[in-house]
């Protein structure tokens, strides 16, 4: 296929060039050990605490605060189960939302089975959780409360703040995946009022299988993974030292590029949503308006089934998703739709496109253009779709 056109950010991105460069000689030439004694392994302990800085300076961290594991998934495991288990004696209770990442979501499930209690709170119909029913969820015995920061799907983001004030509030900790919004929009671990946070390199045209926890110092949490006492003995296994080198050098592009690279983005977007809501009838776009994530829009199309619409743009090129790559191939609708209101029969014709500082505007030009003769030509084989009927009953809009 001679043409492509990448609109699947959120699920990875691009490695960047300089991230590439910068990994390469941990692999060939200061391949040492870190936590070896001699000097020839000093290079490698160097390039990591150098990365640990830059990813602490991106949240306004302390280095000594982050801890790096092999990606969102591992990070999110770690803050629920570990402070589930440091802090049982005070409770069972867990608060998290209907909308959250699947490494959370299946993570609560099983702390369900090992006895712990799990209130899943809801979300209005653009995703953002219900801040008053969140605070009157929090018990005496409510030990965690784990919201994510931006919506991998919709693109929301949460009111974290907010959230941040009244779990500080309650004295309950607070834990945010912020793994899709780590390097796409400001984020401040004082400001937000967060005790945990969890990110992943591949977000951010690093690479893939590294990531990391921040844990707020004086928060008990023990370790995940035992075995050595690398990461101050928190986190046990030989440093991936190229990992976490492209991981910092992603970081460090992030941070220069973030107001141009968001504000391309979000024109780009911006363009995008307006041609798909005005140019192909029964569309809607899911998630709020405006305070989403720069590089997401996720549409919703009725009459037709998503599976068949990602497999046509496929065939022209594009690269497009459902929803989370964690589920793809998946038959049931995406759970965060249904919490959000969708039924579904509406919630099985999603598509989410998310961009980057490299998608132009004739690569959007061409997607529209591409997906308004697919949707046509899929609605044409729905036995549900009577174009002429449906136009005259309801102008072409799907409800919001």
């Amino acid at each position: 296929m001679s043409k492509r056109i990448y609109l699947d950010n959120a699920a990875t991105t691009r490695v960047h060039p300089e991230v590439v460069e910068a990994m390469l000689p941990y692999f060939t030439e200061c391949y040492g050990n870190p936590s070896a004694i001699y000097s020839f392994a000093g290079e490698a302990q160097k390039a990591v605490e150098k990365a640990r800085e830059t990813l602490a300076d991106l949240i306004g961290a302390k280095p000594e605060e982050i801890y790096f594991t092999a990606g969102g998934s591992e990070s999110d495991n770690w803050a629920l189960k570990a402070a589930a288990e440091a802090y049982r004696d005070k409770g069972k209770h867990i608060i998290t939302s209907k909308i959250e990442h699947h490494a959370v979501l299946h993570t609560c499930e099983y702390l369900e089975k090992q006895g712990y209690e799990v209130t899943y709170i809801d979300v209005d119909e653009y995703g953002f959780v219900k801040l008053d029913e969140l605070e009157k969820a929090i018990r005496p015995d409510t030990i965690l409360i784990s919201v994510m920061t931006a919506n991998n799907e919709i693109g929301t983001i949460q009111p974290v703040e907010e959230i941040g004030r009244i779990a500080r509030a309650h004295g309950v900790l607070f834990h945010t995946d912020a793994v899709q919004a780590f390097g796409q929009i400001e984020l401040d671990v004082d400001r937000m009022n967060v005790d945990m946070l969890s990110a992943s390199g591949h977000k951010l045209n690093g690479p893939k299988g590294v990531g990391l926890l921040y844990i707020r110092k004086g928060v008990k949490i023990r370790s995940f993974i035992h075995g050595g006492a690398q990461e101050r003995s928190r986190r046990a296994g030989t440093h991936n030292v190229p990992g976490i080198v492209g991981f910092g050098k992603a970081a460090e592009l992030a941070k220069a590029s973030l107001a141009q690279r968001t504000a391309y983005e979000m024109q780009l977007r911006d363009y995008l949503i307006d041609r798909i809501l005005r140019e192909i009838p029964y569309s809607r776009l899911n998630g709020d308006r405006e305070r989403r994530l720069p590089n997401n829009a996720h549409f919703c199309f009725r009459y037709i089934e998503g599976e068949s619409m990602l497999i046509l743009l496929d065939q022209k090129g594009v690269c497009a998703s459902s929803g989370s790559a964690c589920t793809s191939g998946s038959l049931d609708p995406s759970h965060v739709l249904l919490a959000i209101g969708l039924p579904h029969e509406i919630a099985h014709g999603s598509l989410r496109l998310t961009l980057s500082e490299q998608t132009t505007k004739e690569d959007i030009d061409y997607t529209v253009d591409a997906l308004k003769e697919i949707v046509e030509r899929l609605r044409n084989m729905s036995p549900l779709y009577d174009k002429n009927r449906l136009e005259g009953a309801e102008g072409g809009k799907l409800p919001a």
